[in-house]
């Protein structure tokens, strides 16, 4: 289900969550003006350091407080970000999401759920089973929201990584509080890593269940 379906006439999206702003630029050189909120001052710096593709923009803030003006907003995206949210704050961010969108607007969710090559191999030192089932546990809330669920769909998505060094570093820079549990356990992991992987000609791919939710501002 492509966001670009969503609604022909989008003008202005909100990327909350943009982590390094590569699907920020990717909206933007489609002719999207997109926002990009983060909360990380890391990926902050990461993000406004690169070059610019179009009018996108970033801003340091919470999914639970938008700094964005109410009713302003065709869509806001959630791309592999909400079950970052603490299970306190998931009511919140519909809440803000429901607050700056249009009447009409869209709050497009996409999150990868519990199961899956790729979140087998990273379980044992980083289990998200219980936060992904939560986020998409508040999407069946939407009307408590002012949001109605309009589609849901699953489908397969690929992770594909250099080596298990490069799996290390990508796991270990979004979560670095598991570094020293990776080091413990690196054998089995390791091991999980050539077992589920898919060896390819330039690396390796992991399949990652994805659900992809479609709801819409009443």
């Amino acid at each position: 289900m492509s966001w670009r379906n969503c609604s022909p006439c989008a003008e202005r999206l909100v990327d909350v969550g943009c982590g390094d702003g590569w699907l920020t630029r990717l909206l933007t050189k489609r002719g999207v003006h997109v926002t990009g909120i983060e909360v990380s001052p890391r990926h902050l710096q990461e993000v406004r350091s690169k070059p610019h593709v179009g009018d996108e923009h970033y801003i340091q803030g919470l999914a639970e407080d938008l700094p964005i003006t109410s009713r302003s907003v065709d869509i806001v995206l959630y791309f592999n970000s909400l079950h970052h949210i603490d299970k306190d704050g998931l009511p919140k961010a519909m809440v803000e999401a429901a607050r700056v969108l249009k009447s009409g607007g869209i709050l497009y969710v996409c999150e990868p759920l519990a199961e899956g090559a790729y979140f087998e191999v990273m379980k044992p030192v980083h289990d998200e089973t219980a936060v992904r089932q939560e986020a998409l546990a508040i999407l069946r809330l939407a009307p408590e929201f002012g949001l109605l669920l309009e589609k849901t769909v699953n489908y397969t998505d690929l992770v594909k990584l250099r080596d298990f060094d490069a799996f290390h570093d990508r796991l270990t820079s979004i979560n670095p509080h598991v570094r020293e549990r990776f080091i413990e356990l690196e054998d089995v992991i390791h091991a999980n890593f050539n077992r589920l992987g898919q060896e390819t000609a330039d690396g390796w791919a992991f399949e990652q269940p994805m659900r992809a939710c479609l709801l819409r501002r009443v």
